[in-house]
């Protein structure tokens, strides 16, 4: 665990970056710090392993005090991973991921050995461990910094904007990649964003962080959506956090209804396995913008019904085939009942 108590960081200048944090960072989780620039996220990130020194208050790896910890053991045992890579321009990719495991002791063969295997468990080819950094895109340029930040296997990691330098289907995969390799590994893992949208995305915990340094807010995903702590954070979360907040409801209990049913004079096409084709309306045939499976959830199941020109989403079983229909207003009163018994769990927990 990571602890912060009380840590202050004025510079000489007068600014107050962070202002009294007080935040435990659990093991085994993404914890995100999002905010508005200039309001302490990456400071407070760069104090853990003392690359920016608190002017007051303590951090805590553990239990120990990390300004009791030689700095440079400190460093080697967390992995660092920055905007656009970081990487050694002169070193091919092999040799940059290699570079903290040599530097600890490690054998030249070893090291690239494991690296090379790293390469392969974030998502790219051996082969291209033998490049310059210059010669890779910037999506494959940023999992070899990820690729590097794992190779002393650190139990912590820390993130500052890693994937905010490439452009958005590079950065959805690097974050579908991440977030795999998280599962298999167990990090604890501090990551600074600026988008929402991705803190919410990837954070077990998210840490909002207002101007002056201040700490407004702590809480998982769902909950940060549904009860800002105040208009900073509701402003920052956005006016459709009641959308994205249903990416956190599972659709396993929606109600549906036949696949013969008509909606709006439309019916469902299907093959002869029983697969939709899409929406006959008259001599047409339209698309059903896609399907959803008992294991989406309820904002997967609302795009698809607002994109859907019958106005209702088609569900398929684990073979494709499709197995029920759920129409707008259907889905619309399954939301407000959900939205009712939230509201009534957080009533009673307030008594």
């Amino acid at each position: 665990m990571i602890e912060f108590d009380g840590v202050t960081k004025v510079y000489p200048d007068g600014t107050t970056a962070v202002d009294g944090l007080d935040l435990r960072i659990p093991d085994n989780a993404i914890t995100v710090f999002v905010g508005p620039s200039g309001c302490g996220k990456t400071t407070s990130l760069r104090m853990i392993n003392r690359m920016v020194d608190a002017t007051s208050g303590t951090i805590r790896i553990d239990g120990d005090d990390i300004t009791s910890l030689d700095v440079v053991k400190l460093r080697r045992g967390i992995g660092y991973v920055i905007q656009a890579a970081g990487l050694f321009r002169h070193r091919t990719v092999i040799d940059n991921v290699a570079t903290v495991p040599v530097l600890s002791g490690t054998s030249r063969r070893e090291a690239r050995d494991r690296a090379r295997e790293l390469l392969d468990r974030v998502g790219l080819d051996p082969h291209l461990g033998d490049r310059y950094p210059a010669q890779l895109s910037g999506g494959q340029q940023q999992r070899v910094g990820v690729a590097r930040a794992l190779a002393a296997d650190p139990p912590v990691m820390l993130m500052d904007e890693p994937f905010s330098a490439v452009d958005a289907v590079v950065r959805h995969s690097l974050q579908q990649e991440f977030l795999r390799l998280q599962q298999d590994l167990g990090k604890t893992i501090v990551l600074v964003t600026h988008d929402i949208d991705e803190a919410i995305k990837l954070g077990d915990q998210v840490a909002v962080f207002a101007e002056g340094g201040r700490l407004a807010q702590v809480a998982a995903p769902d909950e940060l959506l549904a009860a800002p702590a105040d208009d900073f954070v509701a402003q920052l979360v956005g006016r459709d956090r009641g959308f994205r907040g249903l990416s956190f409801e599972p659709a396993s209990d929606v109600e549906v209804e036949p696949v013969d049913t008509s909606v709006d004079g439309m019916t469902l096409e299907l093959d002869g396995a029983g697969r939709p084709l899409g929406w006959k309306n008259g001599p047409a045939t339209l698309p059903t913008e896609g399907t959803w499976t008992e294991s989406d959830t309820l904002r997967t199941v609302t795009d698809l019904v607002i994109l859907s020109p019958a106005g209702a989403a088609v569900r398929v079983d684990d073979d494709g085939r499709a197995d029920g229909l759920v129409r707008h207003r259907v889905l619309a009163e399954h939301i407000r009942q959900r939205q009712l018994v939230r509201a009534g769990d957080v009533g009673r927990g307030d008594a």
